[in-house]
């Protein structure tokens, strides 16, 4: 995934449900702006968490000439380091959710003599800039600090309500369809453009379609496990009137129908044009295979249904 502003971790809560969330619960908050942080004689010796992310790079800034620094696994890092800073950018080699405890001792031999931090590889997040000071900071550090925090305060709002607006209240995989973030790895996908087909009479036409599967980890009431489904189109319309998606069901290989989570449009689709849809639906896991028909029915067109059939659902993934 890219790298994410203040906002990245506000972007996950608006758009993930909570059960997709879960995943993150053990990771810690990460601060992405600049990180300051005193070191005093009689402080714990706890390791600061601090959030990296492969490819991005992560500084330390001290007050103070560094003596020696203890990175396990090294060679998993480039390294670039001068007599009071350090900068780590971690490789691919590095797994999302593992942890690195780096020790960094002074060559002063002042007390505290020494710091630890705790890398943990988070899957958007990372900090850019931790400053350490072994002496109170002044007035003027602190005020610089209470500005920025309120700066990055007023910019999450900013965000949560362009957020908000663009994915019109969308969660989950809709929400992530909205936002453009399907595409960043982690979700199942299968390119069914050559799968769908459009049937005879309908007044849209399937241009490209993509499907995508996420094990939810969740189980229903008969212990079977749930994943949810969605089908992102991109339709154009052939008919004369403009067409805004009112419903949809996906129809499985039986004959049964699942109805949607919700369902998405990019905006209404005028005649000769082009936009993308997407529907989202759970079911059991065992349920999930097979090809379905999606039908979609619109606003402006009464009772008249869409029918795609031929849609399928990626299996045997392996993560990106």
């Amino acid at each position: 995934m890219p790298v994410l502003s203040p906002a990245a971790l506000l972007r996950l809560a608006l758009l993930v449900t909570p059960v997709e969330n879960s995943a993150l619960s053990a990771l810690p908050a990460c601060e992405t702006g600049t990180r300051h942080l005193e070191l005093t004689a009689d402080m714990p010796g706890e390791a600061l968490a601090v959030c990296i992310h492969p490819g991005l790079p992560t500084s330390f800034l001290f007050d103070a000439k560094l003596g020696r620094v203890e990175l396990p696994g090294r060679e998993r890092f480039r390294v670039m380091a001068d007599e009071t800073g350090l900068t780590l950018v971690p490789t691919r080699a590095l797994t999302q959710g593992e942890h690195i405890l780096v020790s960094v001792t002074f060559e002063d031999g002042a007390v505290p003599a020494s710091v630890r931090f705790l890398l943990v590889v988070h899957p958007s997040e990372a900090a850019r800039l931790v400053q350490v000071t072994r002496q109170p900071r002044s007035l003027e550090s602190y005020r610089e600090g209470e500005q920025q925090a309120q700066a990055e305060a007023r910019q999450c709002e900013e965000d949560k309500a362009r957020l908000e607006a663009e994915c019109s209240g969308q969660r989950g995989l809709l929400g992530l369809l909205a936002q453009e973030l399907l595409d960043e790895g982690g979700i199942a996908d299968k390119d069914i453009t050559k799968n769908v087909i459009s049937r005879s009479g309908n007044a849209l036409t399937s241009m490209k379609a993509h499907s995508y599967r996420l094990d939810t980890g969740r189980v229903d009431e008969g212990g079977r496990q749930m994943v949810r489904l969605l089908v992102a189109q991109q339709l154009q319309n052939n008919g004369s009137t403009t067409w805004t998606p009112a419903g949809a069901v996906l129809v499985g290989p039986k004959g049964e129908e699942w109805k949607p989570l919700g369902v998405w449009t990019q905006e209404p689709i005028a005649p000769g044009k082009r936009r993308s849809v997407g529907v989202e639906v759970e079911m059991p896991e065992d349920a999930a295979r097979g090809t379905f028909t999606l039908k979609w029915w619109g606003q402006e067109q009464g009772d008249k249904e869409e029918f795609f059939d031929g849609v399928v659902f990626p299996w045997n993934f392996r993560p990106r």
